[in-house]
């Protein structure tokens, strides 16, 4: 048997929307995008999202639509994916870089807050795996912290302390103490990539939340405008009678969705809840048959948290990388395909060329070093589920034989 470890789950429904797309005449952005645009919104509480080509493209549009760069800092994570900081470089900010807790996936909060100095704009948090972070810790932080803020013209003004941008590309569909992930921090950005539990092929969205100081229409059309190459009417505008005429208003940057993505997301929607429900019930099979001395799985579910189970992480309690590492390709011997999230951003070489080092982030590296992804998606049967469960006992007998 064959598991593999993230297959796009995709059916007619999702066939059907792009080609109805497809032969619309309309595959670039425009009627599907905004529809879909509509459905992201109302599914995280807020007023307007935009959807664009990649979560990435929504994390750096954020930071340039609050004019966050050159000369600022933004606080992120050392564990995650290199996507949360990368965009932080693009806008020509300093990315400063805070350990995760012991034991956690997630910053140590006491750390970032004792790092927010008068040059911090923002900080980055991740839902790693679906899972919310702790939301009031991180905001009674840069609340502690306000008489640090000062915050440059724009909408920085709208803000009385450093504004919380969340890295939300695993958690679309989770929720904190009842309340949609996209609308908990000031901002949210989503992935729709292949990979995730909700796919366009490409893509991703912002959403924010409305406050005093923000008009939710005028971030919208600032967005537009980031993502069409500064162009003032899109095509769908310019496709009105008589309506060709448009402006340039400056040499911005081209990060739109198109119609053909956006309406493999409209087929996605219509079914995300059974999507969701079904990757519960795996976690759930995942730790009652495995959670133990020997497995530590990351915490789902709680009375404030609801994930959107994008990732069983697992660490193999007590053991070397070399006992995982092995452990992985045991499981690949069964066509079992397991992963690693994620190897910390100081151990590459992009962030060891701009000065950050390991040794310097040792929870970061403790839980890169046991921990394996576990194949979790909707293309599973149970079968499979018990089969995953099954080869783990098989090969992590087989490692343990071996001695490493």
């Amino acid at each position: 048997m064959r598991v593999e470890f993230s297959p796009p789950d995709i059916t007619q429904a999702e066939i059907d929307q792009v080609v109805e797309a497809l032969k619309s005449g309309w595959i670039t952005t425009g009627p599907k995008t905004k529809e879909l645009e509509r459905e992201v919104a109302q599914l995280c509480g807020t007023n307007k999202a935009c959807c664009l080509n990649s979560a990435t493209a929504a994390l750096e549009m954020c930071l340039r639509l609050l004019g966050i760069g050159e000369g600022d800092e933004v606080i992120v994570p050392a564990y995650t994916y290199t996507a949360t900081v990368s965009p932080v470089c693009h806008v020509g900010a300093t990315p400063v870089m805070v350990d995760v807790a012991p034991g956690s996936y997630q910053m140590d909060y006491d750390a970032m807050e004792a790092a927010i100095t008068e040059r911090t704009k923002a900080v980055i948090p991740v839902d790693l795996g679906g899972v919310p972070c702790d939301y009031d810790r991180i905001f009674a932080a840069v609340e502690a912290k306000r008489d640090l803020y000062h915050p440059a013209e724009g909408l920085q003004q709208a803000f009385d302390r450093c504004i919380v941008i969340t890295d939300a590309a695993h958690a679309y569909g989770a929720s904190y103490k009842g309340t949609p992930v996209g609308s908990v921090a000031d901002f949210s950005s989503f992935s729709f990539h292949a990979v995730k539990n909700f796919t366009t092929a490409e893509g991703g969205a912002l959403t924010w939340r409305s406050r005093e100081g923000i008009d939710d229409e005028a971030v919208y059309k600032q967005l537009q405008l980031f993502s069409l190459h500064g162009q003032s009417k899109d095509a769908l505008s310019k496709m009105k009678l008589g309506s060709w005429e448009y402006d340039v208003v400056a040499p911005y940057f081209k990060c739109n969705m198109t119609d053909v993505l956006a309406a493999i997301g409209l087929g996605q929607q219509s079914r995300y809840k059974e999507l969701l429900a079904r990757r519960h019930e795996t976690l759930v099979h995942y730790s009652d048959a495995l959670a133990g001395e020997k497995v530590q799985f990351l915490h789902h579910f709680d009375e404030d948290i609801t994930s959107s189970g994008h990732l069983c992480l697992a660490r193999l309690v007590g053991k070397s990388r070399a006992f995982r590492d092995l452990f992985i390709e045991k499981m690949a011997e069964r066509e079992v395909a397991c992963n690693v999230h994620y190897k910390p951003l100081p151990m590459l070489t992009a962030y060891k060329n701009l000065g950050f080092d390991i040794a310097n982030y040792p929870n970061a590296l403790a839980q890169f070093e046991n921990e394996v992804s576990l194949p979790l998606n909707t293309k599973m049967t149970d079968e499979m589920v018990d089969y995953v469960i099954a080869c783990f006992g098989e090969a992590y007998a087989e490692c343990e034989a071996a001695g490493v």
